[in-house]
């Protein structure tokens, strides 16, 4: 599969590209286009803030920081040949839900798929988290095979039933950024009692680069959406060898 992901000047999708490069399959090739970092808030002619050529491509990858970049898209999907279209929404800032929505039009009015994941671990091969107790469901095999690999994140937990403590953790999905491979390494030797708080830090110290900011379709930060996305994964595997504790109300505790 030919990838080609738009980034903005920074770190943040200069990480998500290394994490591909690093742990995507030998198969895939990855270009990357850097946007411009200053647009204008309304673009009338896209081909002034095009290169000439770009690589051709299957599969495009939006980690744009500017919103202005989603109107470039459609321009660079027919340039690039690609049926497809990832568009991260890390940050309400960088893709509004109404330009989001937009976007997903003026794609499939030249017959390419585009899914917009809030945040963008909220993928899996066949939808995309998008709002609070909302996934939407998409059918595209190209999009489907990104997120085999990444996406919603998924660890294979094996916890020892005796000490009940985590023994191994395996990335079975990583986040796009890498953040899955990170917490999977900083699990191993932890309690069943502790994994979930210990998940939810070693996500958030990675750091987790989606917004801090309140966002009005959780009612909650997505960086918090982004965290409790692994928290869960992890919770539910430990779950059997957790500690029950039972409180009877008026006895008097040893």
């Amino acid at each position: 599969m030919r990838i080609l992901a738009v980034i903005s000047p920074g770190e943040y999708g200069q990480r998500h590209t290394d994490n591909i490069r690093e742990r995507g399959p030998s198969e895939w090739t990855l270009e990357v286009w850097q946007a411009p970092a200053i647009l204008p808030p309304i673009i009338d002619y896209p081909e002034d803030y095009l290169p000439d050529t770009l690589p051709a491509a299957d599969l495009l990858l939006s980690f744009a920081e500017h919103k202005g970049v989603a109107e470039l898209l459609p321009d660079i999907a027919q340039m690039t040949g690609a049926k497809a279209v990832v568009a991260a929404i890390d940050s309400e800032a960088w893709l509004p839900r109404g330009l989001a929505r937009q976007l997903r039009g003026w794609l499939k009015d030249i017959n390419v798929a585009c899914v917009t994941p809030k945040p963008l671990c909220g993928l899996t091969e066949t939808d995309y988290l998008a709002a609070r107790r909302k996934r939407v469901e998409y059918d595209n095999p190209l999009i489907a095979e990104f997120a085999r690999y990444f996406g919603q994140p998924e660890l294979n937990i094996t916890v020892d039933p005796e000490t009940r403590e985590i023994t191994a953790a395996e990335v079975q999905r990583d986040a796009v950024c890498g953040c899955a491979h990170h917490v999977a390494q900083g699990l191993v030797g932890v309690s069943a009692d502790e994994a979930e708080f210990k998940t939810g830090m070693l996500h958030h110290h990675y750091p987790c680069m989606a917004t801090m900011g309140v966002d009005i379709d959780f009612g909650d930060t997505l960086l918090h959406i982004s965290g409790n996305l692994i928290k869960d994964n992890v919770g539910e595997q430990v779950k059997p060898f957790k500690r029950i504790q039972y409180v009877k109300p008026g006895v008097k505790s040893d």
